[in-house]
């Protein structure tokens, strides 16, 4: 397979290699944490304001501090114009909006910015007036250092911060009166395939608020009612100035989007506003709204599905930065056939079913644990072989090896699931251990579905442990409880060639435990591995391809200092080898 090169001048596929390491499932670059300074300033907000005006916000906007102590309303908005470039499943927006200083004095102002999950913000560019401002990356406490004495010195500059998961904040000091503020903001985000094909949304309807912070609140961040209380709610589709038709129109978008799936699309759909969509040579679709500037009146959807095939099918991207090329790869699985479910189907399993029945667990948690394993059990047949077991302060399996899922087993199995306590430590290298040490049986797939908290503090030595043991085995991890260690189970899933689910009320224990059994009880291919030149030492991630599964893509980057030229993917298709 020949990788298509992209041509941009953006380093899209290094980000792409830093997100993959993070399991594609947090955010490009290095984390949500990195701080995009200024050569200048930032302001620094109270934490009342913060929660009230900066959390709330669905859209880009830009907050001005008012002529009160601790008020901020928002600036009137005169444009948006969205450029989205996708590349398989790696989208890249570049947002410019225009706002303006309705004021005759000079104020300092926050423009907010809600980034999509999985996206993470990685250049700034800003106009105040006639001076320009360039972002570029700094750690945080540096970044901020910088402002403040920049803002000390009355200059104009910026800062975008993190103020949530997935809320970045530009702090701006000395907006002229009568100031335009122009905003370039760009980031980038791993998109999610489901049901066949994408979807991106990006947001623009609009709830401007201030909030007086003296008046309702004490000043702290917990307050969410006393916030919400003070806060002014105003039409969500207009902002302050532009209000009245003597105004004129406000928060007018303009949006493209340029696709380059890798893979044939059948369809491409414009959910909520007119769009006109062309399809270019080289698998290019374009999609611009049919009306120059929209009013902003509701958010932006697209969706595309991906041309089914028979067949697994895989695409990969590259692009030549420096001295080294960078590929982004990825497999799509197929439409399978009603004979391939049946074959996929008639493959037995070996199941390993780990449960915390630590202190931590105790309450809802162990009741949704329980549920869990009882319809994990509902779902074996007898051509399969499986075991349980639980830990706490030590590890106690239900038998010493893996025994064929007959009913007078499966009963057996239940009653003792049924009699689970939660309490004691969490000693989870003793229960991974026994899991990943079972003997392989020929002819079987043996998975490992691990139902836990997650709270544990040696994570890097788990990791360890899992990549040393894990062997044919597949790993599976499954949150449970309110708050389980979304990173810990991510990574562990990904050491261990599977994934990871979360359950967070005992109401979707079976929906959520359904959709993973379909998933992983027919993998579409197996032993996925990558072939690359002969003679090009080359740096993967993930060192180990995990299986394709229903619905469910494969990807995988890697970087190399000579040319990756072609590369071949091979599996197993059942019992048949594979390879394109």
């Amino acid at each position: 397979m020949q990788g298509k090169t992209v041509g941009r001048s953006s380093h899209t596929l290094q980000q792409v290699i830093a997100d993959l390491a993070e399991l594609v499932a947090k955010a490009f670059f290095g984390g949500l944490g990195a701080a995009v300074a200024m050569s200048l300033a930032i302001l620094a907000l109270s934490a009342s304001v913060q929660a009230a005006s900066i959390n709330d916000t669905k859209a880009g906007t830009l907050l001005l501090r008012s002529g009160a102590a601790g008020e901020f309303t928002a600036a009137p908005q005169v444009s948006t114009e969205v450029a989205i470039d996708v590349t398989g499943m790696v989208a890249r927006t570049r947002v410019t909006q225009i706002f303006h200083n309705p004021g005759s004095e000079f104020v300092e102002g926050v423009y907010v910015f809600p980034l999509p999950e999985k996206a993470a913000v990685d250049r700034l560019w800003m106009k105040v007036g006639e001076r320009v401002l360039e972002g570029r990356i700094r750690e945080k406490g540096e970044a901020r250092r910088t402002y403040e004495r920049a803002k000390s010195e009355g200059k104009k500059a910026a800062l975008v911060e993190q103020q949530r998961p997935n809320l970045f904040t530009n702090s701006v000091a000395h907006i002229g009166p009568d100031d335009t503020v122009e905003i370039r903001i760009e980031y980038q985000q791993a998109l999610t395939y489901e049901n066949g094909g994408y979807r991106l949304r990006f947001p623009l309807a609009v709830t401007p608020r201030y909030v007086p912070v003296g008046a309702a609140t004490s000043g702290l961040p917990d307050e969410p009612k006393a916030l919400e209380a003070a806060s002014d709610a105003i039409d969500p589709f207009l902002h302050p100035g532009y209000a009245s038709p003597d105004c004129g129109r406000a928060n007018m978008v303009d949006i493209a989007v340029s696709i380059d799936a890798g893979i044939a699309i059948a369809s491409v759909v414009s959910s909520y506003h007119d769009a006109a969509i062309e399809k270019r040579a080289g698998g290019r679709t374009l999609v611009s709204l049919v009306k120059d500037q929209e009013d902003a009146n509701r958010d932006f959807e697209l969706t595309w599905t991906l041309a089914p095939g028979a067949a697994p099918q895989a695409a990969m991207f590259t692009q030549q930065r420096g001295d080294a090329e960078y590929a982004l790869l990825m497999v799509v699985p197929p439409q399978p056939t009603a004979a391939e479910r049946a074959a996929f189907e008639g493959m037995p399993r070996e199941t390993i079913l780990v449960v915390d029945t630590s202190g931590s667990m105790q309450g809802a948690s162990i009741q949704q644990a329980r549920l869990a394993l009882e319809h994990a059990l509902d779902t074996l047949t007898p051509r399969d072989r499986f075991n349980v077991l639980e830990f706490n302060s030590t590890t106690r399996p239900m038998l010493p090896a893996a025994v064929p899922a007959t009913a007078d087993n499966l009963s057996r199995a239940k009653a003792w699931v049924r009699d689970l306590k939660a309490n004691g430590g969490t000693e989870m290298v003793g229960a991974l251990t026994f899991a990943l040490t079972g003997v392989d049986t020929p002819g079987y797939l043996r998975q490992v579905i691990f139902i836990t908290d997650g709270a544990v503090g040696n994570e890097d030595a788990l990791f360890r442990l899992i990549s040393e043991r894990l062997g044919t085995s597949r790993l599976f991890t499954v949150g449970i409880g309110s708050a389980p260690n979304s990173h810990f189970m991510t990574k562990a899933a990904q050491f261990g060639r599977g994934t990871f689910t979360y359950i967070g009320d005992v109401r979707e224990v079976q929906e959520k435990m359904s959709q993973l059994f379909a998933k992983i009880e027919a993998p579409v291919l197996r032993d996925v591995a990558i072939r690359w030149p002969d003679g090009t030492p080359v740096e993967t991630f993930p060192a180990r391809v995990p299986d394709l599964d229903l619905g469910v893509p494969v990807r995988g980057a890697a970087a190399a200092r000579a040319p990756l030229g072609s590369v071949v993917v091979t599996g197993m298709r059942g019992n048949l080898p594979w390879s394109v």
